[in-house]
């Protein structure tokens, strides 16, 4: 008898003990951890349950490392993703565990802007020094067969807007997606394009955009500025624009279009050559491409640079000389060619 209820009681301490720890076990992966922001935490190849409870123990985010051990318990089929995850302070460890598993890491974000070469692209990812770079060092022939682009050149594919990335990600799948919402944007806006307008292509549009977006910053001076291009083109005119000379004269460019500059034999410079020139030369944003496609009614062939970052326009040749005269022989202490809100 004396037997039975030691035996009773021994039960009854286990059962008791058992409740207390699973009590406890149950609170400490409940409980909001101990954090007053928020903090990043980073998951390796390679980590299991068993390395993130040390390193969840190290920075004070749980008691003990045992306790991963213990949550993966209740699902069998978690696997921690690779990446850098933001813990927040009303996270308990369930939830922690949960987002490792959901590979929902932290999103960066890069602004690829407007009137921005493609090799400036590339620059301005590797500024942010957490973007995997495969296409820095290759010429414009290998980033087209590494991208996998129809057209042979890759200058203006890219549709400058800003994107989410992850840490690690490439240059080339930032571009990609660059590229995909290029050619989307390009064919919707294509369906609603003016009539008669002097393109062949959605390409050769892409291409007057480029100039459009290298000419002006001011939003509302594009549409006019692609009617003056537009007229021109028509007119059977050279189009005469500075920004496709610059392109075409590369690193050999020095800061000051010269006389010799405009003399080049490349392609590109539109003093010498009828017509659109081969490719764009920059990547646009949707309103350039609007601008392009939809053109602002008006009579001038001319435009010239005031200075304070907007164009005067001229509808002859006399009043354009004119204008010249006034804006660029006697240019004011605080000339400039672009606004000052431009990018």
């Amino acid at each position: 008898m004396a037997f039975i209820k030691w035996f009773y009681r021994v039960v009854f301490l286990f059962i008791t003990l058992s409740a207390i720890l699973a009590g406890y076990l149950y609170y400490s992966i409940t409980a909001p951890v101990a954090l007053t922001s928020v903090e990043t935490f980073e998951v390796r190849s390679g980590d299991s349950s068993h390395s993130l409870g040390d390193e969840l123990s190290k920075k004070g985010l749980i008691a003990y490392p045992f306790l991963t051990r213990v949550a993966s318990k209740l699902n069998p089929e978690w696997v921690p993703k690779v990446g850098k995850y933001a813990i927040k302070p009303e996270m308990n460890l369930l939830d922690i565990m949960a987002l490792f598993d959901s590979g929902q890491s932290i999103f960066y974000s890069i602004t690829l802007l407007e009137g921005k070469t493609t090799q400036d692209f590339l620059s301005a990812m590797k500024v942010r020094g957490n973007i995997t770079m495969t296409l820095l060092d290759s010429s414009n022939e290998e980033i087209v067969e590494k991208l996998g682009l129809e057209i042979g050149h890759p200058e203006g594919q890219f549709f400058a807007n800003t994107y989410r990335y992850h840490e690690g990600d490439t240059d080339a799948s930032i571009l990609k997606h660059a590229h995909e919402l290029m050619t989307q944007t390009l064919t919707n806006l294509w369906k609603d394009k003016a009539p008669d307008l002097p393109y062949k292509s959605a390409y050769e549009a892409l291409i007057m955009a480029s100039i459009i977006e290298k000419e002006t910053g001011v939003p509302d001076e594009r549409p006019l500025i692609a009617q003056v291009f537009i007229s021109r083109l028509k007119k059977g005119m050279r189009l005469q624009t500075d920004p496709t000379v610059i392109y075409g004269l590369g690193d050999s460019f020095k800061g000051n279009l010269t006389r010799k500059g405009l003399q080049d034999s490349s392609p590109y410079n539109t003093y010498r050559f009828y017509g659109l020139p081969p490719t764009p030369i920059a990547n646009v944003g949707r309103e350039a491409i609007e601008a392009a496609l939809n053109p602002e009614q008006t009579k001038a062939l001319y435009f010239v640079a005031k200075g304070d970052g907007t164009h005067a326009f001229s509808n002859t040749l006399i009043e354009h000389n004119q204008a010249v005269r006034q804006y660029q022989f006697k240019r004011r202490e605080d000339y400039r060619s672009t606004p000052e809100n431009a990018k």
